[in-house]
């Protein structure tokens, strides 16, 4: 969506950004009769944060690893915080990161957890490693996934490379429109003096660096490969090795870094960690 992130209150006259708080309200009095005072922006993230300290109270008092009585609530909070989320902040594509990384893998590794029939010590240590660190975005490293859950890591890596990869591709569109855009209102001058802060026309999306409009194309074909890789991972259901699925996060945030600064060394790496993403030799059969 398109926001004016720079709010005024009719109310009192405060003064705050939509960005940090989310909400039309005003911070200060609470009026909800509140204008924007700067031209649209795109934008797709929510201010919000990650707190699972109720829940790990709850499962550290429990005799099992998952207690019944919380696990559809946490579910509920981490599927919650992730719907919220998204990549474009303020006209910015942000990174992939990794708070939002760690909640999609516990969501699926307390879904795998509950199938199993006779989890082990390590699927446990796994899980509970996971509760703990993903407020801080941090998850076990891949090769301390167990087999039995890696599942849980190649499908949070498919759900969040999709998430990232809608919001890149909608990015790109936006870039695209404002070059277009402005190359044919470069001559246009209009007596308009901007004090309604009114400008349909003004770029709804920002990027650093030179030329923005020559790293579209390649953007694109990049994203394109990688969809292919996060197709044949989803294929599979997630039961990749772990380096091959942390290999497609990469790739995305390597992509991201591409098209916000227009290095080329990003997309190169991109373009490698893509190649390392590949699971073509695995058959679902196989697995």
């Amino acid at each position: 969506m398109k926001v004016r992130g720079e709010r005024e209150c009719q109310s009192c006259g405060t003064r705050w950004s939509y960005y940090e708080t989310g909400s039309v309200a005003c911070p200060s009095c609470g009026d909800l009769r509140s204008v924007g005072v700067d031209a649209r922006t795109a934008h797709t993230d929510t201010s919000v944060s990650l707190d699972l300290s109720a829940h790990r109270e709850r499962f550290g008092d429990a005799p099992e690893t998952l207690p019944r009585s919380g696990v559809d609530d946490l579910q509920s909070d981490l599927r919650e915080y992730c719907r919220k989320r998204g990549f474009i902040d303020g006209g910015r594509l942000a990174p992939l990161d990794e708070t939002y990384l760690a909640a999609r893998e516990l969501l699926e590794a307390v879904d795998c957890f509950e199938r199993l029939r006779d989890p082990t010590d390590a699927d446990r240590e796994y899980l509970l490693a996971l509760l703990a660190g993903a407020d801080d975005g941090d998850r076990p490293p891949a090769d301390e996934v167990p087999t039995a859950l890696r599942e849980a890591r190649g499908m949070a890596a498919v759900r969040a490379v999709e998430a990232y990869r809608s919001d890149a591709l909608d990015f790109l569109d936006e870039l695209e429109a404002g070059a277009e855009r402005s190359e044919t209102e470069q001559s246009d001058e209009n007596a308009d003096d901007g004090s309604d802060a009114e400008n349909d026309n003004a770029p709804t999306v920002t990027v650093d660096g030179e030329n923005p409009e020559a790293r579209i194309g390649p953007a694109r074909d990049a994203f394109e490969r990688l969809r292919d890789r996060v197709t044949r991972v989803d294929a599979l259901g997630g039961d990749v090795p772990p380096a091959a699925a942390d290999a497609l996060v990469e790739a995305a945030d390597a992509l991201g870094a591409y098209v916000r600064t227009g290095d080329e060394t990003a997309l190169t790496n991109a373009d490698d960690l893509i190649d390392d993403a590949s699971v073509d030799d695995l058959d679902p059969a196989d697995r």
